[in-house]
């Protein structure tokens, strides 16, 4: 296939308008829509130095005619990555709102914080002469992305709205946002390195040796430093109270994907150990699907959680010495996992509505505990099938927490022996042969899990 032509190439660079029409043309096969304007609509920031598209950044150059141009050879490696992303459509994580509206107004000087962009826009819709006079102008995006095609909204009890984008966008601006504030670093580190007074992202450059100006090729973000269990031990009740702790943890990759920037310290409810440094998505993930304090509603994501990707969920559970000493997981999770595994056999089907012969489960599952997580050893675990077809199955099984402690170490080792190796031995001593009705715990404290 011959090599398309690019109006107003020159030495590798592509004006801004060209570079809008490559970066469409490169991503039409891409799971992950893109934006018809990355270069030349907010929050683009190609006249103060550079532009994000993806999880990278793309110097901008201004050439010695005043026009500012963009690598096409780094258009296309934007592009060739955003490719390579794969996106479940059905795996959404709610991104807002939580809280009011931002304080600051986000503009093209000011950096992506995608979740503050989002919520202002959407927020803007309920203003009309805001919302007018973003109507008038350009099409918003973030990172080259069109998140308006993948935002899902969802009404609770008719009044509470809340926003949900693919875990696989959330993660590819969560990664956009860290390598913005990186390069930015980086760039104000070769400024005072170099001597030069105008500070980055305000249209500072270096000037190259032909003429025109560039960022400096010098500034080059620092890479994630993989999670090497520092915190293991840890409280997180003493560490999250030490200053720098933030932007200590921001410095890690994501010790479960390994690929986006850390943003908070996942920790066990149960014991209080920090776990390790994690994303906001498989923070997301992890978290168990709380309809109410004691009572979980199992999603198909547990899928991933304990059949696809278990000894790597396992494998994070355990860093919490508490957990990895009594060879279990914490109330909410073992619940989960007695209810989507131990229990998967008790889960009745119905024929498909559709006419097919195969069988699909019936309703959703929901398991619930009595009593409180600070003593799991006195809980009743009750497996239930939730919106039968028929109106039956309503209460599957009843199995104390003795019982599903036993099972899951059983299954421990058979479907992860290596975590299971590493694990203490099965110490069941001190927890009741028989459940123990205890008094629920409704104050409220210790409740408010992950």
């Amino acid at each position: 296939m011959p090599e398309p032509v690019i109006p107003g190439r020159s030495g590798g660079l592509v004006p801004l308008g060209a570079a809008d029409v490559l970066w469409v043309g490169l991503t039409t096969e891409s799971a992950v829509p893109t934006a018809s304007a990355a270069f030349t609509s907010s929050p683009a920031n190609a006249r103060v130095g550079y532009v994000l598209l993806g999880g990278r950044v793309v110097a901008t150059v201004k050439t010695s005619g005043g026009q500012w141009s963009v690598p096409e050879i780094e258009v296309r490696r934007a592009a060739a990555e955003l490719n390579a992303v794969e996106m479940d459509c059905q795996d959404l994580v709610r991104i807002g709102p939580f809280g009011g509206a931002p304080k600051k107004e986000c503009n093209e000087t000011t950096l992506l914080r995608w979740r503050q962009r989002i919520t202002r826009e959407l927020q803007e819709l309920g203003h009309p002469e805001r919302a007018a006079r973003r109507e008038g102008g350009q099409p918003s995006h973030l990172a080259g992305i069109d998140w308006r095609r993948l935002l899902v909204e969802r009404t609770r009890d008719r009044t509470t709205r809340t926003w949900c984008l693919p875990r696989a966008v959330v993660r590819l601006l969560d990664v956009a946002e860290h390598t913005e504030t990186q390069w930015l670093q980086a760039a104000r580190t070769c400024q005072e390195n170099t001597g030069v007074t105008e500070p980055p992202g305000h249209g500072w450059q270096a000037r190259a040796a032909d003429g025109r100006q560039t960022t400096s090729p010098d500034c080059s973000t620092a890479p994630l430093r993989p999670y090497n269990r520092e915190l293991q031990g840890h409280l997180y009740s003493a560490l999250s109270r030490k200053p720098g702790t933030s932007r200590r943890v921001a410095g890690w990759a994501c010790a479960i994907c390994r690929t986006a920037p850390a943003a908070v310290l996942d920790h066990c409810h149960e014991h209080g150990y920090v776990r390790a440094p994690v994303c906001h998505s498989c923070n997301t993930q992890e978290r168990p699907d709380h309809l109410y304090s004691n009572d979980i509603r199992v999603a198909s994501r547990y899928t991933r959680l304990f059949d696809t990707h278990t000894a790597d969920w396992l494998c994070h559970w355990h860093r919490c010495p508490g957990c990895r000493a009594r060879t279990t997981l914490p109330l909410p999770h073992l619940a989960a996992w007695t209810a989507h595994v131990a229990c998967r056999s008790l889960r009745p089907t119905h024929r498909d509505v559709r006419g097919s012969r195969a069988r699909k489960p019936c309703g959703v599952l929901r398991v619930s505990w009595t009593g409180s997580q600070s003593a799991p050893g006195s809980c009743l675990l009750t497996i239930a099938v939730d919106f039968c077809p028929s109106g039956e199955h309503r209460v599957l099984a009843q199995i104390a927490y003795r019982e599903a402690a036993t099972r899951f170490g059983t299954w421990l080792a058979e479907a992860a022996p290596a975590v299971a190796a590493a694990a203490g031995p099965d110490r069941l001593d001190g927890l009741p042969a028989r459940f123990r009705p205890v008094i629920a715990d409704t104050s409220g404290e210790g409740l408010a899990l992950f």
